[in-house]
């Protein structure tokens, strides 16, 4: 008997440590102004993101940069399937800014142009 309620407390024990693992990216809040937030960070060649972004809706966003590199780096956001660019600029080592764009029911991809990254394609939740 205390065999398996050990193995249950490690069974329990390994499932938190999962469950807590995907509850640390948060849900996107809106501002005062209604405009949804996502901070991204962007290093060499790659972004990551404090919101979780699997949950978008069609709205107004602020999409807030900050080049955590120590190099120039650039954002480019393009609506995802006309590809029309809604905003892109560089970012100096340490700099934050932030690209206010509509998401439209077609969702967003953004990249960094200057250091070769992989489009990062946002669905949205229709």
């Amino acid at each position: 008997m205390g065999e398996k309620m050990n193995t249950l407390k490690h069974f329990v024990i390994a499932l938190c440590v999962v469950f807590a693992g995907f509850a640390q990216a948060e849900v996107a809040k809106k501002n005062n102004d209604g405009v949804t937030v996502i901070h991204l960070d962007e290093y060499s060649g790659y972004f990551s993101a404090h919101e979780t972004l699997a949950s978008l809706k069609p709205g107004d966003y602020e999409f807030v940069v900050t080049n955590k590199s120590d190099k120039l780096v650039g954002f480019q956001i393009q609506n995802l399937s006309s590809k029309e660019n809604l905003d892109m600029f560089p970012l100096e080592p340490g700099e934050t800014r932030t690209s206010k764009v509509e998401v439209g029911k077609d969702g967003v991809r953004f990249r960094c142009p200057l250091n070769p990254t992989p489009w990062y394609d946002v669905d949205v939740i229709k």
